[in-house]
């Protein structure tokens, strides 16, 4: 490990490391525009300039200087100041004075490090360079005439979406920043460029000139639109919710967000439930809190009681409606809405076992019923970085574009009875197989994958790894952001939910559901708990309105098992209370009340019922898998047909109806001249 001075501070750094980063291991900043810890080194900002010695007697780019042993840094003499005032005024001559009405305003690592680093004043008189705006798609807006080449958004496109989309045409001052022939970027994580963007040249087009930065409201929460938990901030001014951003999670998200998570918000006003209602003479009428409650109490259900829940629902919503589905002696529990029926005796066979930052390390990947890009794009990327280290990738399922290369083996579940010679081959000289088996696999393939498990020797302990821990290769991946907390409160009837409707309940609870199939629940008395008036809503006999997830604090639990917690954002409109509190109300018309009266209260009998709730981090689950018929059958069929309309806030969103028309259904759209 070189051991070198920055600073006269004397620092040990990693072999490979670079001087940038020997730099800030010392404590020391230094100003960057393309160097970004997630993407290759360009070294074409020049900003981030240091004295090195031995060497040459000039300034050096510190993000390309590989680190060396007995290395002396200056990066506060008056060369190095000189420097990078020079760079700082040449990135100026032709950046537009845009500060008072650009969206990067307060937010702009330009602004500041002209602040901090620059000269104060600007001998160029000339005119300016013009460039004309580029068309991104719905997501991204441009003011190319801000571009300073830093190239972030190109390597990003490249080496972590993987859709290649983005480059640059020209050279020298007539070099710009485009798409391939201005064509909408069709990457589902194209969001992300507007965060790497140093300068206001790609902003975000839905929150534009929505607000500026110390107007808003920050409020950690995780988000719902996936089951992979990505750690989000909610920036809210008033009662509305103006973007959401992604936090670094080194284990979960890494610092990406998708598309749905950061632009589906817009949704969050539009569409809402805010006052109860009542079904009479086949029409759904406003009616107060006693009137809906009245109309659930008249209900002669007894114990023949339901709860069916969403996939957007916070484990303490569960929690309360089981509580109340119990105490009226019901256990009628589901959550899978679109009628899977997979065994969960054994929480480890159906949770992401490798983890989601485990699934790097993996170099024979199987993916079996799912389309990784759409029903998880931050663990698309994950793979990703495992091909980048050696990994081969197979798939079982029609042929689609995952942005890497992927062996098809076929679409029929019966080849988990036998993988192609191929496939097994790699597997055999595997160190760390793994087989991610999706949605469209579980219903008829759930035994044979496990049968399969056993035969690839996918669960290892740690003496056969070398590696101080076990490794298991075994993963179900969950769309859902409530499933794998619905599952560890016993949301799971043994039939899935044709049983539920199979028993024909009087009293049935849908708590945000609005995939069901309510034609079997025609005889049942149907009461929704959700924000939005969706499909759910329009089926129900009693509307009660709700709070979504920006709206109330939540736990939830990703698909690897790790339980998360978020905040309230803002307050729900209307009469909408959160949903907790509306079932303890109710309880108590129906003669049953709860054990609970304030939030913390509800928590921590949560955490009794349910230990493995009452605290965040990653829950591990023994291996046990249920024994299973071993025979895969059937077709595969991609569950999501439609990336950007999955849920009722997506579907309430008008950002999310223009990225699905445009990216998905392909029509056009004119831009209007600015």
């Amino acid at each position: 490990m070189p051991t070198l001075k920055v600073d006269g501070i004397e620092v040990e750094v990693p072999a490979g490391a670079t001087v940038l980063q020997a730099c800030e291991a010392a404590g020391k900043e230094i100003p960057r525009f393309c160097y970004h810890e997630r993407l290759s080194i360009a070294g074409n900002c020049r900003m981030c300039l240091v004295e090195v010695k031995p060497g040459p007697p000039k300034p050096q780019a510190s993000c390309a200087l590989p680190a060396a042993d007995g290395q002396e840094i200056r990066t506060d003499s008056p060369m190095v100041k000189h420097a990078r005032e020079g760079v700082m005024e040449f990135l100026l001559i032709n950046h537009p004075l845009d500060c008072p009405i650009c969206d990067q305003g307060g937010e702009c690592d330009l602004q500041d490090q002209s602040i901090a680093y620059g000269k104060g004043h600007s001998r160029y008189d000339a005119n300016k360079r013009a460039v004309t705006e580029k068309y991104m798609g719905p997501i991204v807006k441009t003011i190319m005439t801000r571009c300073i080449h830093c190239t972030r958004c190109v390597r990003f496109a490249e080496e972590v979406a993987g859709v290649e989309e983005i480059g640059a045409l020209g050279r020298g001052e007539g070099m710009q920043i485009t798409s391939y022939l201005e064509q909408a970027v069709t990457s589902e994580l194209s969001g992300n460029v507007v965060d790497l963007c140093p300068v206001g040249a790609l902003t975000s087009k839905p929150y534009a000139f929505e607000a500026r930065p110390w107007e808003l409201k920050k409020t950690l929460s995780i988000d719902v639109m996936d089951a992979v938990g990505t750690n989000i901030r909610l920036d809210s001014r008033g009662r509305q919710v103006l973007r959401a951003l992604p936090r670094i999670n080194e284990d979960v998200n890494e610092e990406w967000a998708h598309d749905k998570t950061r632009h589906a918000v817009d949704g969050l006003v539009r569409r809402r439930l805010d006052r109860p209602f009542v079904r009479r003479d086949g029409k759904l009428v406003p009616a107060s809190w006693d009137e809906a409650f009245a109309a659930i109490a008249a209900v002669d259900a007894g114990s023949s009681i339901a709860a069916i829940h969403g996939d957007l629902v916070d484990c303490e919503t569960l929690f309360a409606a089981r509580a109340l589905v119990t105490a009226m002696g019901g256990s009628l529990l589901e959550g899978r809405q679109t009628g899977m029926d997979y065994d969960t005796s054994s929480l480890a066979a159906v949770n992401f076992n490798t983890t989601i930052a485990g699934a790097e390390e993996a170099d024979a990947i199987l993916l079996i019923g799912t389309n990784l890009r759409w029903e998880a794009p931050l663990v698309n990327t994950r793979i990703r970085k495992a091909i980048k280290k050696g990994a081969k990738v197979f798939a079982i399922g029609p042929e689609i574009d995952l942005t890497y290369k992927v062996e098809w083996l076929g679409d029929d579940l019966s080849l988990l009875g036998k993988l192609p010679k191929a496939a097994a081959d790699a597997f055999d000289k595997a160190e760390r197989p793994m087989v991610i088996v999706g949605g469209a696999a579980l219903k008829g393939g759930h035994g044979a994958a496990l049968a399969l498990a056993k035969t690839l020797n996918l669960v290892r302990d740690a003496a056969s790894t070398g590696s101080g821990q076990g490794w298991n290769g075994f993963n179900v991946l969950h769309m859902a952001a409530s499933r794998m907390g619905g599952l560890m409160l016993g949301y799971a009837q043994k039939g899935g939910i044709a049983d539920i409707a199979a028993a024909k309940p009087r009293l049935a609870f849908f708590l945000g559901a609005d995939e069901v199939d309510f034609s079997a629940f025609a005889d049942s008395f149907k009461v929704y708990i959700g924000h939005h008036g969706d499909r759910g809503a329009h089926a129900a006999d009693v509307v009660l309105p709700g709070a979504s997830y920006a709206e109330k604090p939540g736990t939830y639990v990703n698909l690897e098992g790790r339980v998360q917690r978020g905040d309230r954002a803002v307050f729900p409109p209307g009469d909408a209370r959160e949903d907790w509190t509306i079932l303890r109300a109710l309880s108590e018309k129906l003669g049953h009340t709860l054990p609970f009266d304030t939030f913390e209260q509800l928590r921590a009998k949560m955490a009794e019922a349910a230990p493995a709730l009452g605290q965040e981090g990653l829950v591990r689950f023994d291996w046990n898998p249920p024994k299973l018929a071993a025979k895969g059958e059937g077709k595969v069929t991609y569950p999501i047909a439609d990336f950007y309309m999955t849920n009722a806030i997506c579907r309430a969103s008008p950002t999310m109806q223009r990225c699905s028309a445009e990216l998905v259904h392909g029509e056009d759209f004119a831009e209007a001249a600015e």
